[in-house]
């Protein structure tokens, strides 16, 4: 039983390009995970040992077989076990873990050692896992009870074949050392029942095959224990690989306690195969050192054999034994926080040989101690003999055990610091050592060994989801996958995964030994799975031997065609069977094959690229079909290159035709030889020139150097140059000197504007129009205006010396020198001997102000200031004080920057002097400012905020006198600076260094460093606690209460939210230290796509100052909903009102959908200006609008969003004109009161009702909302009773009928025991008669001829009604269910017969098997009642009954109406209670009736229920799952309530405390006894007299017979659907009966209790609700019924073969409407069969339907027709409810039909041949579920009735009177006529 919760999955994963079998546990029980794994090497089976398991697995990992070995009641402390003596401690359930797996393939069997009962074994025979035997009942037989998988090893050695093997085992004692050995040699018995099993060798009272930890060990480390991690056996020794504490000498030895963390050390331990008494055990530490680093911690370890290239390294044998270990870093094993860094080491065995043999050597020269602290607490000498040890020394009593101190050191091959290594195992595959090392994160990674320093890593796969990788891993028998597990699953991943490498040079170069290039497959592979591969190089296993191609020519022009190519190939085998060559997809061709070269032609014409492409050329095996070599080809187009040098600088063979300015890959086509350029040399060119200077407006031309210039031919046009002044091209006629010298004529050019001194102009030279020679120095000519930009003397002549500018002092200006008209000596030029320009001037001074202490850096700006800086070095002074010129700050002529020195006490301003020249100053050389330079005394008074957070970021204002004075400011607090921002004084804080706490601050100005007693305070960085509420909407602002602390600190606090990269950000206002508000940001999300679903942002957080922990909180859950959307007041964007009607603003997203209810939005609606008072819903917004008339803008604001949803134009009823109130107030005054007094109340009342209107609208909006609520908590409560419900239908199964019941009930609806039932009731003395006759009668029946026209003669009587027809085509098919396939033949002639009368008639098509009109019709359903049985029981049956329990059960779950059959909850609006009715749910405790003495069963009641309902529900309890035939009835049953101490009393519908009022009396319920909950009742047989009953009588009749009778009704309900049970007056006084609700349909008041329409409607969302409620269960049966394939099982042959042959008959009768044929199919099966059965499910299931379910049911078989009806429904309010509830669902059920009908015409059509095989094998299943004699016997009574009809038109017919059937029919009739 426990296997069946244990379910093992297979799943099938596929990783990178091969298959790994993953096996899983399903989480059923996630606690039983997997241990251990061995493989049978002789037939690849795999056997898994797991907690509570052992498992047979195929080589493919398909479970075979699996053995329980636990859980069982046990105590760890039980020794011995209490399996062989009891035990006091308490027991629990314990799981058993598997600890050892061995293969003993000696005797065939399964060693498996678990947890449970201190560590016994179970031997299991390996083909089936069945168990040989389970020795427990002696003390060798407990080998530990450790509860750890990986804590035992055990090695079986094999002596011979006389001697039985031996069972080295080693294991964790887990400190019980007294009990446990912690190595030991034992037997194992051939017979695995023998008493002897698992004896120790050897054992006498000194000496045993055994060792264990001595007591005085764990005193001095108390958790001290060995672990075992491998064994193997060797040669003549057994080794196993430990890891132990080590025994640390010293004052603070090894205890944990004494603070040290404890050293652990891997041992290997040796020991001979024969020793008997452990003499020859020897201990050695083995480790690892790679780099520095230690790895001393065994993980893992595998022994394997060298393989001759390790070998070489190792120097051993080749098939010498090596041992792989996985060791992690250190030598401290930390559980936690371990080390991830782990290393793979080797270790020759025979090294380690060496070393004990030398260990042993010295010690028996007496040399060292044991060297062994565990074993012997104090040291002990060894002592020495004269004895030759060799290599197979088995050890003496003497100097034993042995433990070697000096540590045996690894070679380390390979570590990984990150993923840790658990596992390891390895091969020799072609010599080479191949290991496979399992991670920790469930990865394997495949290493290469090719030497004691060389191991690649060359692959790593994910081989389980979730590691680590467990120790045991395993190869399968054929060493091409191996067996990887983790604790959960079990992985078979392949040995080499070559496939995934597609070139040879990855595939060679991967690394992976096992793979190798089949070359002419282009494929990477084994060597054995490549054809051929023995053929000299058709296989490739080395890199160079990879394919290489290469061609000649490797390019072509494109203009070149079909150009032979020479391919020459290396490394191809014999290409005898031919190859073609491929251009990608341009052309293919066949190449010729010359020893390694091939031949192919390049593309024809209409293959060649037009453009430059570079493409692969591939040669392809003919032999195969692919391409194994490729090679890149490259097609040219020399015409692309417009000029010389870029057409023969082009890679590819391009000459360039000079004289026709053209490039072409064919010399031959140029027409002058000289014209032909091949080298750049060869060019025509311009040579670099030095700048080319031309003044603007000077007539000048331009000379140019070249080379190669060709000489125009006749015809040609000679040269030109280009020039392209601002976008304006000016051509300029050339002269060609030579061939290496060109000049543009004179000519000036000119350009606009001042703001250029000079312009750079493109120049091209070009010949014959548009020839351009090259420009490869991109020489330019440069225009120049001396006046642009040179106002002044100094900027004139600080010009370009090759401008040749001078300043013209007649002029004052700027201009060359043949322009200035004066004599030479006015004008001034540069180095000239009048080169110093005279006045300067200076313009401007900055800072004016500055400290006494000097270094402020003043900056002078102006005019003509010395062209060179000595000029003005030394020369400047500033307020009479010096100041230095800085060389950097000096911009020649025109600014000086120069440092202030040291101000007297006595200096207070001046102006500023520059005086320029060197030497003596002349005053024409004299400049002085008009503007003053003061010196000033800066001070600091204060400054604010006085603190800020410590992460920095705080805006400081320093206050005080002359701060902005001085050129530089710096601010220090303590030793950090301070930001400075701008002119006043205010800086941005840093983060503090010292952390809290208070800083002084200090000022510099320049020099002047200014002091005051100035303390900033670093506080605690602001934190938030809390944010709510914790949603806004996309657009934000919407309000977002802060609470936190510190967050006065800050000055502008912000709020900030970031979604895909983008950030905004919102203010906060600080309220107190501890909240501020702030208005939510909005969503950075581009309302484009208008988005409908909540988001959330990918960071949220505050922006204060600088503190960085508050940008983006982990802890929020920050969301945002859609925005509310507005629509338009109407289409116009005008609404007309009058005063004083609500304005309702419609729309979306009104209220957001947050998890605590819906979130409230502060919206604000202006008309015009004034504010509204509103009323929100989901949809509406309702505005009470204030008094005002005219037009008013509509306005709506809510958070970020402002929206004009239009205008309202309120008007005021049209007032009479005042002539005519004057008039009217002449006739009377009165009157008009009064009609306006009227009319205000009128206007009023009208105005409060519509106000009323809109508020019960509302209402109803959150009535809905509150429905969907109700709708989806029913649901949950349904859905877990459902899934109670149906998980108890799971055990006990559905209530199925048998077939025959089932068809009975569909054939012969309500009538119970049918003649076709029971044998034939005759007469004795007619018996033999009548049986002739009948027999005779059935011949006839099974004559189609007869029964056609038999048929079709009944059919065309008057009197044959409706009901006969249903009963003769009832009880044909009752005859005929022996022989289906002749029933099917008749079926569809008469089907044929009906469609051709059907369309002659003129009827719609439609209307086809629509009705029950005809024998065929209905034979039609009762063939597929007959073919569909098994569907049902299979598919559709447990769809339907759960969808009438689920009805069932929300009907009950509210008050059921026990007379009209009305309920609470109902899909029907007829039987909807349209009150409110309160009532309770209680639970009642039962008593089962038929067993006092089970546990009372719990039963949910309503305190409403009348107690016959009460009864129903206790039997619906108790017998849950039992057949409503097989139950007790509730109408011999009384329900006794059994209060305290032993009083009972007998509860009842009526007895004398019945309340009657008026001529109502009303049934007892619950409540009317006053029956608490919890209470306790019983149900027990109907007593004859009650103490508390009126009189019998009325009571039996009363409850019973009237009530039950009404509503229990078996047969079709469609009668019953119409009328509600009546309401019969009391026979006695004319009294009522009523229970929740008095029917009026009886009484005269139409309205009275029920109250207004209005009101009742309001009940119908009830329906809604209990449609939600239901709408899975309905949704599962149509797609049931709807799906072709559900679950797997197939669609019944019955339907496909049925829909063909109404295709066929539409196609015969040419209807092409597709309309018409999915009616007639939707008329044949689902109208006809399904509709039936949902409605009627009591003809499926053994249950019984009251009648509230049926009126459920009927909904759903409307909505079931209207799905499958073609035609749409129009729905308007007047639609019945029924058909308004699903009028959602219907069109997705309408396409689930669609879908289906196509699907079904899709599939392939049935033979006849298959469907008669399929109705033979029906009618053989159903032979004899009727009596056929009874049937005919049915039949014949028509036969008698319309005798000379039936023989008359048998006699008119021809096949008939050749068959003689009248005389036959006769015959009969005078057989079953006969008197004796």
């Amino acid at each position: 039983s426990m296997t069946l919760s244990y379910w093992l999955i297979l799943f099938r994963f596929c990783v990178a390009h091969f298959f790994v079998f993953f096996f899983s546990l399903s989480l059923s029980n996630p606690e039983w995970t997997f241990n251990h794994l061995a493989v049978d090497y002789r037939n690849g089976n795999v056997y898994l040992g797991a907690v509570n398991r052992i498992y047979k697995l195929s080589p493919g990992l398909e479970v075979q077989v699996s053995h329980e070995t636990g859980p069982d009641e046990d105590n760890r402390k039980c020794y011995p076990p209490r399996i062989v003596q009891p035990c006091s401690e308490p027991l629990t359930l314990t799981n058993n873990v598997n600890k050892m797996l061995l293969m003993d393939y000696r005797e065939n069997r399964l060693l498996a050692c678990g947890s449970l009962y201190q560590g016994i074994c179970k031997l299991l025979r390996l083909d089936d896992l069945f168990k040989l035997g389970e020795p427990f009942h002696k003390k060798e037989h407990y080998l530990s009870g450790v509860n750890e998988s990986g804590s035992v090893f055990g090695v079986i050695v094999s002596y011979g074949n006389a001697s039985p093997d031996m069972l080295f085992v080693a294991t964790a004692v887990d400190g019980k050392p007294e009990y446990f050995p912690t190595i030991s040699s034992r037997k194992l018995a051939r017979n695995s029942e023998e008493d002897g099993m698992f004896a120790y060798v050897f054992h006498d009272e000194f000496v045993a095959s055994m060792i264990k930890i001595p007591s005085d060990t764990f005193t001095v480390i108390p958790d001290f224990d060995i672990y075992y991690i491998y064994g193997f056996a060797s040669g003549t020794f057994v080794y196993f690989l430990t890891l132990q504490p080590e025994m640390g000498g010293g004052p603070t030895t090894g205890s944990s306690s004494a603070g040290r963390e404890q050293v652990y050390t891997s041992k290997i331990v040796r020991l001979c195969k024969a020793d008997t008494a452990f003499n020859s055990y020897v201990e050695v530490p083995i480790g690892c050192i790679s780099g520095n680093v230690e790895y001393r911690l065994l993980e893992a370890a595998y022994l394997s054999k060298a393989g001759a290239i390790l070998a070489r390294s190792l120097d051993v044998a080749p098939d010498d034994d090596v041992l792989f270990a996985v060791f992690s870093k250190g030598q401290k094993r930390r559980p936690r926080q371990a080390s991830q860094d782990s290393a793979l080491c080797v270790f020759s065995l025979r090294k380690i040989n060496e070393k004990i043999k030398e260990r042993l050597q010295s010690c028996y020269k007496g040399e060292g101690t044991l060297d062994l602290a565990w074993l012997k607490v104090k040291d002990i000498p060894c002592s020495s003999a004269l004895l030759t040890i060799d290599d197979d020394f088995c050890g003496l009593d003497m100097n034993a055990p042995l433990g070697v101190s000096e540590m045996v050191r690894g070679k380390p091959l390979f570590s990984d610091a990150v993923d840790k290594m658990t596992s390891v195992i390895g091969y020799v595959y072609k010599n080479h050592s191949l290991v496979f090392v399992g991670t920790k994160s469930g990865r394997v990674k495949k290493i290469r060994v090719d030497g004691s320093s060389r191991a690649l890593q060359y692959e790593t796969v994910q081989a389980v989801e979730n590691g680590p990788i467990l120790r045991d891993m395993a190869f399968s028998s054929d060493h091409h996958y191996l067996y990887v597990m983790s604790e959960t699953q079990l992985s078979r991943v392949p040995v080499e995964a070559c496939g995934q490498y597609s070139t040879c040079s990855e595939c060679l170069g991967s690394g992976d030994p096992h793979c190798g290039w089949c070359v002419l497959h282009n494929m990477c592979t084994r060597k054995e799975k490549c054809e051929r591969s023995s053929e000299p190089r058709r296989f490739a296993s080395d890199i160079k031997q990879c394919v290489r191609l290469s061609v000649h020519p490797n390019n072509i022009s494109v203009s070149q065609f079909s150009v032979t190519l020479v391919l020459e190939a290396h490394n191809v085998p014999e290409l005898s069977a031919g190859v073609n060559c491929t251009f990608e997809d341009l052309a293919e061709m066949n190449g010729l094959v010359e020893g390694n070269r091939i031949k192919c032609s390049s593309p024809a014409e209409k293959e060649m690229p037009r453009d430059h492409q570079i493409v692969q050329l591939y040669l392809k095996s003919k032999e195969t079909g692919l391409a194994f070599a490729n090679t890149s080809f490259v097609f040219y187009n020399c015409s692309v290159h417009k000029s010389c040098l870029s057409c023969v600088s082009s890679p590819y063979q391009c000459h360039w035709c000079k004289y026709r300015h053209d490039c072409t890959h064919d010399p031959r086509t140029c027409s002058f030889q000289e014209g032909r350029v091949k080298k750049p040399e060869g060019c025509p060119q311009l040579l670099p020139a030095e700048r080319i200077l031309v003044p603007v407006n000077v007539v000048k031309p331009i000379t140019l150097r070249a080379k190669n210039l060709p000489q125009p031919q006749s015809g040609q046009r000679g040269y030109e140059c280009l020039l392209t002044i601002q976008g304006n091209e000016h051509r300029v006629p050339a002269l060609r000197f030579n061939s290496s010298s060109v000049q543009c004529q004179n000519t000036s050019y000119f350009y606009d504007g001042m703001e250029m001194s000079s312009l750079p102009v493109e120049l091209t030279v070009i010949w014959n129009g548009d020839f351009s020679i090259d420009n490869p120095a991109h020489n330019k000519v440069h225009l120049y205006k001396c006046d642009a930009q040179r106002g002044s003397c100094g900027l004139c002549l600080k010009a370009d010396p090759l401008f040749g500018c001078v300043w013209c002092k007649g002029e004052n200006r700027c201009t060359l020198k043949q322009h200035c008209p004066h004599p030479e000596n006015q004008w001034l030029e540069h180095n000239g001997i009048n080169s110093k320009c005279t006045h300067p001037r200076i313009t401007q001074i900055t800072p004016l102000r500055g400290p006494r202490e000097g270094g402020t850096l003043v900056t002078i700006r102006g005019e003509n200031l010395g062209l060179e800086f000595r000029e003005i070095q030394g020369n400047v002074k500033v307020a009479e004080v010096d100041c230095t010129p800085i060389r950097e700050g000096y911009i020649p002529a025109e600014q000086i920057v120069c440092e202030m020195g040291k101000a007297e006490k006595s200096q207070y301003t001046g102006n500023v002097q520059v005086c320029v020249g060197v030497g003596e100053c002349r005053p024409e050389f004299m400049a002085k400012s008009s503007k003053y330079y003061y010196f000033v005394i800066p001070r600091i008074i204060n400054l604010k905020p006085s603190r800020g957070p410590v992460s920095g970021g705080t805006i400081v204002n320093i206050t005080g006198s002359h701060l902005d004075a001085g050129s530089n400011v710096s601010i220090m607090f303590k030793d950090q600076p301070c930001t400075y921002l701008r002119l006043w004084l205010t800086c941005r804080t840093y983060a503090s260094l010292h952390g809290y706490g208070n800083v002084s601050v200090s000022v510099s100005i320049d020099k002047a460093h200014l002091q005051k007693d100035l303390r900033f305070e670093y506080v605690e960085d602001p934190t938030i606690t809390k944010i709510e509420p914790e949603w806004s909407i996309y657009s934000g602002h919407t309000p977002v209460i802060v609470t936190g602390t510190n967050l006065d600190i800050i000055q502008t606090p912000l709020i900030r939210a970031k979604y895909n990269g983008h950030e905004t950000l919102n203010l906060c206002q600080v309220l107190s230290p501890t909240s501020m508000l702030c208005q939510a940001p909005e969503l950075p999300i581009s309302l484009a796509r208008h988005q409908e679903v909540p988001e959330r942002p990918d960071e949220f957080g505050f922006k204060l100052d600088d503190v960085q922990a508050l940008m983006a909180l982990n802890n929020t859950n920050f969301i945002y909903y859609p925005n509310p959307e507005f629509e338009p007041l109407s289409v116009s964007g005008v609404l007309e009102l009058k005063p004083g009607s609500p304005i309702i603003l419609k729309g979306r997203n009104f209220l957001p959908p947050t998890n605590s209810g819906n979130g409230k939005l502060n919206y604000t609606v202006l008309i015009g200006e004034k504010p509204c008072v509103l009323t929100v819903s989901e949809t509406q917004l309702l505005c009470e609008s204030p008094n005002l008339t005219g037009r008013h803008k509509v306005l709506a604001r809510v958070g970020g969003i402002e929206f004009s949803p239009g205008v309202v134009h309120i008007t005021s009823d049209s007032p009479l004109s005042s002539t005519a109130i004057i008039g009217i107030a002449a006739a009377g005054a009165l009157l008009i009161l009064f009609i306006v007094v009227v009319l205000i109340a009128y206007k009023r009342k009208s105005r409060e009702s519509d106000l009323t209107l809109k508020r019960l609208q509302m209402q109803m909006d959150n009535l809905e909302s509150r429905v969907a609520l109700e709708c989806k908590e029913a649901f949950a409560e349904l859905q877990t009773d459902i899934h109670e419900l149906t998980s108890d239908l799971d055990g006990a199964g559905i209530p199925f009928l048998d077939y025959r019941t089932y068809t009975m009930r569909v054939l012969f609806p309500g009538i119970e025991e049918h003649p076709v039932l029971r044998d034939l009731e005759v007469p004795g003395y007619r018996q033999e008669q009548v049986e002739k006759g009948l027999k005779l009668f059935g011949q006839l029946i099974n004559n189609k001829v007869f029964l056609l026209c038999f048929i079709r003669t009944l059919e065309a009587q008057r009197g044959f009604s409706m009901r006969d027809r249903g009963n003769v085509a009832s009880l044909i098919m009752t005859v005929l269910q022996s022989k289906l396939e002749y029933a099917t033949d008749v079926l569809k002639h008469l089907l044929s017969d009906l469609i051709d009368r059907n369309l002659e008639s003129k009827n719609h098509p439609k209307l086809l098997l629509r009705r029950t009109e005809s024998v065929a019709e209905k034979m039609l359903t009762n063939w597929f009642t007959f073919l569909l049985y098994k569907f049902l029981k299979e598919c559709a049956g447990e769809p339907l009954f759960s969808l009438f329990c689920a009805i069932k059960q929300q009907m009950e779950k509210g008050p059921i109406d026990s007379i009209t059959g009305e309920a609470r909850y109902s899909l029907s609006e007829d039987k909807l209670i349209r009150q409110q009715i309160d009532y309770k749910t209680l639970v009642v405790n039962c008593i089962h009736p038929e067993n006092e003495k089970s546990p009372e069963i719990q039963v949910k009641v309503l305190n409403c229920d009348t107690i016959s309902q009460v009864k129903e529900k206790i039997l619906d309890a108790i017998y849950k799952n039992v057949p409503h035939s097989h139950r007790l009835k509730a109408s011999d049953m009384d329900l006794e309530w059994r209060q305290g101490r032993g009083q009972r009393m007998i509860l009842q519908d009526e007895d004398v405390t019945t309340k009657i009022e008026g001529d109502w009396k009303r049934l007892n319920m619950l409540a009317h006894y006053q029956v608490p909950d919890n209470a306790v009742m019983a149900l027990v047989p109907k007593q004859v007299t009650a103490y508390n009953s009126v009189n019998n009588s009325t009571v039996s009749r009363t409850s019973a017979s009237k009530y039950e009778n009404m509503i229990k009704y078996t047969g079709s309900p469609d009668s019953l659907r119409s009328r509600t049970p009546m309401i019969t007056p009391d026979l006695e006084s004319g009294v009522k009966v009523w229970h929740l609700v008095k029917n009026h349909e009886h009484g005269d008041q139409k309205e009275g209790d029920r109250g207004s329409k209005m009101v009742s409607e309001i009940y119908l969302t009830r329906l809604l609700a209990t449609k939600g409620t239901l709408q899975k269960f309905v949704d599962d049966l149509f797609e049931t019924i709807f799906s072709t394939a559900h679950r797997g099982s197939a669609l019944p042959l019955a339907i496909k073969y049925m829909f063909d042959f109404l295709d066929e008959q539409a196609d015969k009768h040419n209807i092409h409407d597709p309309h018409v044929r999915h009616t007639w199919k939707s008329n044949c099966l689902p109208l006809r069969f399904w509709v039936n059965v949902i409605k009627n499910p009591q003809f499926v299931f053994d249950i019984h339907k009251s009648s509230i379910t049926d009126a459920c049911l009927s909904v759903v078989a409307q909505t079931f027709m209207d799905s499958c009806s073609t035609s749409e429904h129009r729905l308007g309010k007047d639609s019945p409810s029924n058909k308004l509830l699903y009028a959602k669902d219907i069109p997705s059920y309408k396409s689930w039909v669609e879908r289906y009908y196509s699907d079904i015409s899709k599939m392939p059509a049935i033979s006849d041949q298959d469907m008669n095989a399929y109705l033979a094998e029906q009618s053989r299943m159903h032979m004899n579920e009727f009596n056929t004699m009874s049937s005919l016997s049915e039949i014949y009574s028509y036969v008698g009735k319309y005798t000379e009809e039936i023989v008359c038109s048998l006699e008119q017919d021809d096949a008939a009177r050749k068959q003689r059937l009248a005389f036959k029919l006769e015959q009969v009739v005078a057989f079953m006529s006969l008197e004796s």
